[in-house]
């Protein structure tokens, strides 16, 4: 561990259990890396994703973006594939960007988007696209007629996000340079999602722990009471 990782821990009580707006406060107070760090949240909720009607997989829309950079390729033709491009898609194309992903492995992108029409064609992308969390997907909007709407969004910072094995979800919910107000207001709007999707099925406590930190730093711990109430209003 570099002796600035460790200055940085120190001011995290891992005793604690940290308020939204203080937890946002402190993440950008203990940053020290010398690029715009990105900050993540991990939600582990009270799920069992091994059961279908307990998995998490869906979409929102951040209100202050990620401040990231999102490359889309859209699998579209026709007016579709048009209205992508007009959009500000990266990468519009049909057997010819299933091909050069096949050929070529090229994966230089972060979200790919498609229309109903070609998802049988780019079903032959499942064992490349699906691992890396690619592959289009109606639950979180990017199997869609309304290409250009999905291509706008994602650019905006709208953030999919699915449970992992063990229940937990994490997402990119900004950057340090955005400060606490904003990330505190992207993270309620996440929170407040998982909330509403929480399966019916789902038995105990939801909010089992949720956890803020950026790139380089610590993890900070919230205090799932307060989420609980922030959340269930």
């Amino acid at each position: 561990m570099t002796k600035k990782y460790e200055a940085s821990r120190k001011l995290v009580d891992r005793d604690k259990r940290y308020s939204l707006a203080d937890a946002c406060e402190l993440v950008t107070k203990i940053s020290f890396a010398k690029f715009d760090e990105s900050v993540d949240i991990a939600a582990r909720l009270g799920v069992n994703p091994k059961h279908a009607d307990q998995m998490i997989r869906s979409s929102c829309s951040l209100p202050h973006g990620t401040g990231k950079t999102v490359r889309i390729v859209v699998f579209a033709k026709g007016d579709a594939a048009q209205a992508a491009l007009d959009a500000g898609a990266d990468h519009v194309g049909a057997e010819d960007l299933v091909e050069r992903i096949q050929k070529e492995n090229w994966l230089d992108f972060d979200s790919a988007i498609a229309t109903p029409n070609m998802m049988g064609l780019v079903g032959r992308l499942g064992r490349i696209l699906g691992p890396r969390n690619l592959m289009p997907n109606p639950k979180v909007g990017t199997v869609t007629m309304d290409v250009a709407k999905a291509v706008r969004e994602l650019k905006a910072g709208r953030i999919e996000f699915r449970t992992e094995k063990t229940g937990i979800i994490h997402a990119p919910v900004g950057k340090i340079s955005f400060g606490g107000d904003k990330l505190r207001e992207n993270i309620v709007t996440l929170l407040e999602t998982l909330q509403r999707l929480k399966p019916s099925t789902a038995k105990g406590k939801y909010w089992k722990s949720v956890t803020i930190s950026s790139t380089m730093g610590p993890g900070i711990r919230l205090d799932t009471s307060e989420v609980a109430s922030l959340v269930e209003r």
